[in-house]
């Protein structure tokens, strides 16, 4: 679909990282745009900067995780601005979980496909129902990762699980609307091709009581510049990928209606070989990646 001025974006996970990197350039390209995060204070800073360059914003708290507050942030939506062209199933968190799959909280997964998941699946309820009624064109762009969406790295297996099931979601959900002859797209999103720095490091911080750690972590949480200073210190450089270049990226894929919005990379290209090249020999799983991150 054509991104067009006056149309209306709306973004889960809008108060940083990737969230906020797309807001901005849906309001640069003259997009009103809906801000959806759970942390109030960086969501009302990041509200009054795109303010300050003449955007036209609403912003609102909302737990993804928590269906009625998808629902009313749809009902919101619409009652402020009449429409959603763009709806970005953005907001992500790491698990925290420790160790090996069979030493895992309950909680640590729980709180994963609470906000990565069922978060996701609330958007497309909440929205697509009305953006279909709408009549006019429209595009949904879900937020996988490599890790999952490709192969997983065993050691964020919770994540990759997550990511992974956002991927089969929004293949489903293209289909169904393929179904429907919807004026709707779909398109599933793997940042990168390399490191970001966003806040998912850190996303224990927004984790609520009821999917509260049931013990104490053995370790501390690590920050991403504790890790990039780790990587370092063993040899290792780490490349990143800046936010507002996988926001362009999504933009220029959603004006040439791209479902797989997967950037180039011999990396990611390898790994997708490796996986399907082992289930169609039915060999032993070889492709898996040792990768430090505990």
């Amino acid at each position: 679909m054509e991104l067009r001025a006056g149309q209306v974006a709306v973004v889960t996970g809008a108060a940083s990282g990737i969230g906020l990197a797309m807001a901005r350039r849906f309001a640069a390209d003259g997009l009103k745009v809906v801000l959806a995060d759970v942390e109030k204070g960086a969501l009302e800073t990041a509200a009054a900067e795109l303010r300050d360059t003449g955007a036209t914003v609403h912003a609102r708290v909302v737990d993804v995780g928590e269906r009625e507050q998808v629902m009313d942030l749809a009902a919101d939506t619409y009652a402020t601005f009449g429409a959603c062209h763009v709806l970005c199933n953005n907001a992500g968190v790491g698990s925290g979980a420790e160790g090996r799959m069979w030493q895992h909280e309950p909680n640590d997964w729980k709180w994963a496909f609470n906000v990565n998941v069922w978060g996701v699946f609330h958007g497309i309820q909440a929205f697509v129902p009305r953006m279909i009624e709408g009549g006019e064109p429209g595009h949904i762009v879900n937020t996988s990762s490599g890790d999952g969406g490709i192969a997983p790295l065993p050691t964020a297996s919770v994540y990759a699980v997550t990511k992974a099931a956002v991927v089969t979601m929004t293949e489903s959900l293209y289909a169904h609307l393929k179904a429907e002859h919807a004026r709707v797209g779909a398109s599933v999103l793997f940042p990168g091709p390399h490191m970001l720095r966003t806040g998912l490091w850190e996303s224990h911080r927004n984790r609520p009581d009821r999917f509260a750690k049931e013990r104490p972590r053995k370790t501390p949480y690590r920050s991403l510049d504790q890790w990039e200073a780790a990587m370092k210190e063993a040899g290792n450089e780490i490349a990143f990928t800046p936010v507002e270049e996988v926001a362009d990226f999504v933009a220029e894929g959603i004006a040439a209606d791209r479902f797989w919005l997967l950037p180039e990379s011999e990396h990611s290209d390898k790994q997708i070989r490796g996986r399907s090249q082992s289930m169609l020999d039915r060999a032993n799983p070889a492709y898996l990646e040792s990768f430090i991150l505990d």
